[in-house]
């Protein structure tokens, strides 16, 4: 399977399963106007839904490689789209970013899925470019893009919350500096 087949069969069965998620990661900056090349896909499900996430990508030809309570990696057994993370959200700020997760049309309109907003997708950013030191930069470009692209449309305060969590208050302040219109 490629790409495209490989993401709608995960659409589909995940609709049929009735699966709460969200599509993150670098795919979903598209919706924003952050355009980048990717080499996985990325959900953020409930961690009420993991064991069904498991049998879907298992009947997809998926094995996983690891699992944490945080995380599900799965990697292609076939020659389909290598490889598809999903967040399990099971504390109160990811269970907060899927409540407020916006149903967009994908796929030329055959399905309407969930996006993180663009302020719980630099939440995650946030926190992948503190927690993977290899992360940081291409994260912090993402940041001040999505900032950049939608700042007109962005609730600041969030956003700042996410950074004071991580004390980053000040790497937020420089890009708004930089990037305020």
């Amino acid at each position: 399977m490629n790409f495209l087949s490989t993401f709608e069969f995960v659409i589909k069965e995940f609709q049929k399963q009735d699966i709460d998620f969200a599509l993150i990661g670098g795919l979903a900056l598209h919706q924003f106007g952050v355009m980048r090349a990717t080499n996985d896909i990325d959900f953020l499900v409930l961690i009420s839904d993991k064991d069904k996430v498991k049998k879907v990508m298992e009947d997809l030809n998926y094995e996983l490689k690891h699992e944490s309570l945080d995380v599900l990696n799965f990697f292609s057994k076939s020659s389909g789209f290598d490889r598809i993370d999903f967040l399990i959200a099971h504390r109160k700020y990811a269970l907060t970013m899927l409540q407020r997760a916006v149903l967009k049309e994908v796929l030329d309109k055959k399905f309407k899925i969930k996006f993180l907003k663009a302020e719980d997708q630099i939440g995650l950013k946030v926190q992948s470019s503190k927690n993977d030191p290899e992360r940081y930069h291409q994260d912090m470009a993402d940041i001040e893009k999505l900032i950049e692209y939608n700042y007109k449309s962005l609730d600041i305060g969030i956003i700042r919350e996410y950074f004071k969590i991580f004390n980053r208050e000040e790497e937020l302040d420089n890009i708004l500096k930089r990037v305020k219109c």
